[in-house]
């Protein structure tokens, strides 16, 4: 399949094996490919990001993928709902760092780097890679651009997929912004 996406595509996916070896992390997750359509310029889905307001917005997108993190990927959304029943996220994540360290209910990221170092790359990431065949697919194109990476996160239910809406990049924004 990567022998049918786009330089920018490739990109992508070189950019996001690079957060995660900068992470220390052993695999590469879905956030790893956000972060990476957030670095590009010129491409069709850095036009998206930039139209939509995203990229202007980058280093709370950042944040609120950290935030997220340390509340065990639990989204924004199932925070407030708890709220709601006067169950403060904020107060038993605390309590759980408090315990067992800062970080305790982020996890460790599953999976294992390749023998030669590189990570490898998680289920949900693999996910978003083949949803971006099946949308380049459906738009009848014959390669894999970033753009069909973008509309694959906006897709998929996740954690990247959730900040970005948060942050304005819906699929339907997107899908708006890209054209058919």
């Amino acid at each position: 399949m990567l022998e049918r996406f786009t330089v920018d595509a490739r990109g992508v996916v070189a950019g996001a094996v690079e957060h995660a070896s900068r992470a220390g992390s052993p695999v590469v997750t879905e956030e790893h490919l956000l972060l990476a359509l957030l670095d590009r310029e010129g491409t069709k889905a850095a036009f998206a990001l930039a139209s939509l307001g995203v990229t202007a917005r980058r280093g709370e997108v950042v944040e609120a993928l950290a935030a997220a993190r340390r509340r065990g990927g639990m989204s924004k959304a199932d925070e407030d709902a708890l709220a709601g029943l006067g169950i403060s996220v904020e107060e038993i994540v605390a309590r759980v760092e408090q315990a067992h360290g800062p970080g305790a209910l982020s996890g460790a990221e599953r999976g294992r780097a390749w023998a030669s170092g590189r990570p490898s790359f998680t289920k949900g990431a693999k996910k978003v890679l083949e949803k971006s065949l099946r949308m380049a697919v459906a738009r009848k194109r014959r390669s894999i651009g970033d753009e069909h990476l973008l509309l694959a996160l906006t897709a998929m239910p996740g954690l990247a997929g959730e900040v970005l809406a948060e942050f304005g990049g819906t699929y339907g924004g997107v899908e708006r912004m890209l054209g058919p």
